[in-house]
């Protein structure tokens, strides 16, 4: 009896420090990362969103320009996989004098877009994921270029009021000159890296900062982009946006690094 008794206290005690470690565990995250703990956060499954955005501007008088900024953003939550698809335009006419004459002219026309799969691994927040994305712009010295990648993604954190995943893994890029020129064409391996972090204030406004970059043997190619969003009402929100695209191996004559910086309205279908 005693030795029965012996037993289950040292069940007990071993369970209790079980307890005890997981909860200090689930503090040290949580003091690492500001965030409540959450093992996997995906209460919303299956989940869908699709956010329209459009930006407008059109200046007369001493200045003549027309611009036009569009774009979609969509995420997709289910049992098994973490997706997400983007895809903005961009278009620019402004006056231009030449000779003594003054013609309004094409000065800007880009189109991006990207998809990322994550499969969900049974380890909550580890993923792994495929990306791909294809950039046609008129302006970049470049016919079009793409690129393809898979590795590794993980969520560091989700919580109500933040959330930061990053991912990283090997690739290839697929780059077009445009014909007749001396571009030089950087196709290759690649290693792509991003991260992205979000944060929502209790009044519903948000931020966002995303960064990546692909490295390949002759091009580094690096894109961030920062976003603040405040709801006005109903579905329909205000989004205020700065992004930056830099390249250590620009097309002859293209600056290395272009900025946008653009305020739209942004309509939340679902």
């Amino acid at each position: 009896m005693k030795q029965n008794i012996v037993l289950c206290s040292l069940a007990i005690v071993c369970l209790a420090f079980h307890a005890v470690a997981n909860a200090s565990d689930r503090n040290l995250i949580q003091t690492l990362y500001h965030a409540d703990f959450v093992p996997d956060a995906d209460d919303d499954v299956p989940h869908f969103s699709l956010d329209g955005e459009v930006g407008i501007l059109a200046a007369t008088g001493n200045t003549d320009t027309t611009s036009l900024k569009a774009g979609i953003t969509s995420e997709q939550e289910t049992m098994h996989w973490s997706n997400s698809y983007f895809a903005e335009l961009l278009y620019k006419e402004s006056e231009v004098s030449a000779d003594g004459e003054t013609t309004r002219e094409k000065t800007a026309q880009r189109f991006f877009g990207y998809a990322q799969f994550d499969y969900k691994l049974n380890h909550p927040g580890q993923r792994f994921f495929m990306y791909s994305d294809y950039e046609n712009d008129a302006f970049n010295g470049y016919d079009y270029r793409a690129s393809l990648a898979a590795g590794w993604s993980q969520r560091l954190w989700r919580s109500e009021e933040s959330e930061f995943r990053y991912s990283v893994g090997p690739g290839y890029a697929f780059i077009s000159a445009e014909p007749g020129t001396t571009t030089s064409v950087n196709n290759g391996v690649i290693i792509r890296a991003s991260a992205e972090y979000r944060y929502r204030w209790p009044s519903g406004a948000r931020l966002r900062q995303f960064v990546s970059t692909e490295t390949g043997e002759d091009n580094t190619k690096s894109r961030s982009e920062t976003s603040i969003s405040a709801n006005l009402f109903g579905s329909l929100a205000m989004k205020l946006s700065v992004i930056l695209n830099h390249e250590t191996d620009a097309a002859e004559g293209v600056d290395p690094l272009n900025t946008e910086t653009s305020v739209a309205l942004v309509y939340q279908f679902f």
